[in-house]
């Protein structure tokens, strides 16, 4: 499932084609994706002006004219597709439709923006702009991990006494908003920290060590356009390049890149989820 990286690579992408744009017309191909489409979808979206886009977590929000958002959560397969723009001197022409295109945008400048989702646990829901905080999806998540809510104090005294692993806390959504799998492991690695120490027996001060390196990973993640795993792709297509400089994560049996370390990567399953780490390095 895409995390925060991926949602923010697909934001920025369809951003340019979309702020400040008119929805000229919105098909809703289905009356489903995870779950039901809002009511009158379609309606309520064409003819509305795009005002701008944001990120909250994994979502994608959309605010529109009309005083609604538009909330987008791209699921496990889920892809924003752009068509009828140029680039440079290369322009991308309307492909046919296909069988797994859901969504489309059809945009008063002629681009299409096309909500592509072959495993369907993607989700779209109107809300009103003014209580969007209130949005179930919404209400009880924690701060972003970029945003200055989320610092060295707040997490100190969320994770005190928390007899859960760490690897759990920081996937915790009330915690801090947007971390995935794939990210906690790579920041506990370079924390040295073994994903199944209890987060409340962590000193304050390792705690403290996370902060930076959360935001360290995200951002370097962010400016190489996300991780390319199984379904996942930017809004023109390409491939994010993450992967490549993965340290532990889907790396079992490979050797840890630590210098003067000459053990392999591990894989235990928390809470039904791979967690790769370096047994020597990560205690």
């Amino acid at each position: 499932m895409p995390e925060l990286p991926e949602v923010e690579t697909v934001k920025a992408g369809i951003a340019p084609v979309m702020e400040g744009q008119v929805i000229e017309k919105a098909l809703v191909n289905r009356p489903d994706l995870r779950w039901p489409f809002p009511d009158r979808m379609a309606q309520r979206l064409t003819g509305q002006r795009v005002l701008g886009l944001r990120r909250r977590s994994k979502y994608i929000l959309v605010d529109l004219a009309s005083a609604e958002t538009l909330l987008i959560h791209l699921g496990m397969s889920g892809r924003m597709l752009i068509s009828g723009h140029t680039v440079g001197t290369f322009h991308h022409p309307h492909p046919a439709p296909a069988k797994h295109d859901h969504v489309v945008f059809e945009m008063q400048n002629g681009v299409r923006i096309t909500f592509n989702d072959a495993r369907r646990f993607g989700a779209m829901d109107l809300m009103p702009t003014a209580a969007q905080e209130d949005h179930w999806l919404i209400r009880d998540l924690g701060p972003e991990p970029l945003g200055n809510a989320f610092n060295e104090t707040y997490l100190v005294e969320r994770l005190k006494g928390r007899n859960t692993p760490i690897k759990s806390a920081l996937l915790d959504q009330r915690i801090v908003a947007g971390l995935g799998n794939i990210y906690v492991c790579e920041v506990l690695f370079r924390a040295g920290i073994h994903p199944k120490r209890k987060a409340g027996q962590i000193s304050a001060n390792r705690v403290r060590t996370l902060v930076p390196l959360i935001r360290d990973v995200l951002s370097e993640a962010i400016a190489a356009g996300g991780s390319s795993l199984r379904d996942y792709r930017q809004s023109d297509g390409e491939l994010g390049y993450f992967q490549h400089v993965f340290q532990v994560y889907d790396r079992e049996g490979q050797n840890c890149l630590s210098p003067d370390c000459n053990k392999e990567i591990k894989r235990i399953v928390q809470s039904g989820r791979s967690s790769f780490f370096c047994p020597q390095c990560q205690r």
